[in-house]
């Protein structure tokens, strides 16, 4: 039987709890669950650079033998051949992500119709997450605690600090 490599693609700008559930919820279904971090120069102010995230997800993902984190740029499904990958994980928070990934999803089977993408939806505790409301929660001083793993707040309040002694 050949090995199952799910590869579960964003920007993890910051990895939220909602983001651990899934790949802890993806971690007894595949063999290998790669979290690849995506590239996106596009993106204006990202709170922590691409090397920043691989570093706290790899810490993330230690405990995790089957688990590992890599970057990614260009098309998702040019990435998934390099692993040896056919299988993409999306979370669905809510009805409202369902277009825009159902849209991704077509479109990536349409450049490649062995790929299938897997849907998953995290705990109803963490269905209201995105990286983006964390991030906004954080520098308006609101405490991410239960929100983001220790570390990752950890490391928010430093770079927050940081940022704050250079203006």
């Amino acid at each position: 039987m050949s090995t199952r490599i799910a590869v579960y693609p964003g920007s993890f700008d910051p990895m939220h709890e909602g983001h651990l559930d899934i790949i802890r919820r993806c971690r007894p279904i595949f063999d290998q669950v790669i979290v690849a971090v995506l590239r996106n120069t596009g993106k204006k102010h990202p709170l922590f650079t691409v090397e920043e995230r691989v570093d706290l997800i790899g810490e993330l993902l230690s405990p995790w033998d089957n688990c590992r984190v890599e970057t990614f740029s260009g098309l998702l499904v040019d990435f998934m051949d390099h692993v040896g990958s056919r299988i993409t994980v999306r979370g669905l928070r809510a009805v409202s992500d369902f277009e825009s990934e159902f849209q991704m999803a077509q479109m990536n089977r349409r450049l490649d119709p062995r790929v299938e993408t897997v849907f998953l939806t995290p705990k109803e505790e963490y269905s209201y997450l995105s990286s983006r409301l964390v991030k906004e929660v954080h520098l308006l001083g609101g405490d991410v605690s239960g929100l983001v793993p220790n570390l990752v707040r950890d490391r928010m309040d430093a770079t927050l600090a940081e940022r704050t002694r250079e203006t």
